[in-house]
C-alpha cells in the first residue's frame, strides 16, 4: 500500500496497458482516476467492485478543455492530485506502411493524442502540484525511436518527441519537488495488439530481439510505473526507463 492515500491519473486508463496501469496503481492503495475517450467509466466501475476507490472521465486528451476538466473533478473528488501517468496514445490502429503514404491528417491527429495530449495533461495537472510541492508525472514513451524502428514514422516521432518533453519538463518542475520520468515498452500484447494481425508479426520480430525472448504483456510494465509513482523514486526524474526485455539497451 506505498500509495496510501495518494491519487492517481490515468489516462487511457480505460483498456490495454493503461488498464493494468490503473489495477496496480489501486493495488498499491491509490484513488483512481481512469480518463479515456470511452470506456472510462465501465473501468472505473470494475476497479470500484474490486474495492479500490475510482472515477471514471471521458476525457480527450488533444482538447483543453478536457485535460482541465480532468482535474477540476478529480480534485472535487479526491482532493488532491499525486500522479499523472500519460498513458493515452494512438497506436494499434496505426497501419504500418512507408513513411511517404502516410496521409497528413493521420500525421496530425496522431501528434495532437500523442504528444500535445501529454503536454495538455501536464499543463493541467502542474499548478496543483506546484501547490502541493510535490508529484509524479509519468509519460508513456516507447523503445521505438531509440532503435529506429521503420513503418510507423509519425509514431516514432511522437514517441521521440514525449521523451524530450520529459526531460524538459523535469528541469521546469524539479524545484517544486515534482518528478518526470517515461516508461519505454517494446511492442506490447495490448487488447488493441492482439487484433491487428500486422501487428502481431511484426511482434514475433520484436521478440527475436529481445535478450529474454519472448512476448511482452502489459503486466511486465506495471511495476516500472509503480516504482516511478513511489517515493522510492523520489531523486530520479528526467529518465526514461527501457521495460522492453533487451531489446534497446540504453
Amino acid at each position: 500500500m506505498k500509495l496510501k492515500d495518494k491519487t492517481a491519473i490515468v489516462t487511457g486508463g480505460a483498456r490495454g496497458i493503461g488498464r493494468a496501469v490503473a489495477e496496480r496503481l489501486a493495488a498499491d492503495g491509490a484513488n483512481i482516476v481512469i480518463a479515456d475517450i470511452e470506456g472510462a467509466e465501465g473501468a472505473a466501475a470494475e476497479l470500484s467492485k474490486q474495492g479500490a476507490s475510482a472515477l471514471g472521465l471521458r476525457i480527450d486528451v488533444s482538447e483543453q478543455t478536457d485535460a482541465e476538466r480532468m482535474t477540476r473533478e478529480t480534485l472535487a473528488r479526491f482532493g488532491r492530485m499525486d500522479v499523472l501517468v500519460n498513458c493515452a496514445a494512438m497506436f494499434a490502429t496505426i497501419k504500418l506502411g512507408p513513411f511517404e503514404e502516410i496521409p497528413v491528417a493521420e500525421w496530425k491527429r496522431l501528434l495532437e493524442v500523442n504528444v500535445l495530449g501529454v503536454a495538455l495533461c501536464c499543463a493541467a495537472v502542474s499548478p496543483h502540484m506546484r501547490g502541493q510541492k510535490s508529484g509524479r508525472i509519468i509519460n508513456f514513451a516507447s523503445g521505438s525511436p531509440l532503435k529506429g524502428v521503420p513503418n510507423f514514422l509519425h509514431y516514432i516521432a511522437s514517441k521521440g518527441a514525449v521523451i524530450a518533453m520529459t526531460r524538459g519538463l523535469a528541469r521546469e518542475l524539479g524545484k517544486d519537488n515534482i518528478t518526470v520520468n517515461s516508461i519505454a515498452p517494446g511492442l506490447t500484447l495490448s487488447d488493441g495488439v492482439l487484433l491487428r494481425p500486422e501487428h502481431l508479426r511484426t511482434h514475433q520480430d520484436s521478440i527475436r530481439g529481445r535478450a529474454l525472448g519472448r512476448e511482452e504483456r502489459p503486466s511486465d510494465i506495471v511495476g516500472a510505473v509503480s516504482f516511478l509513482a513511489s517515493d522510492d523514486a523520489a531523486f530520479i526524474t528526467g529518465q526514461t526507463l527501457v521495460v522492453d526485455g533487451g531489446s534497446a539497451m540504453v
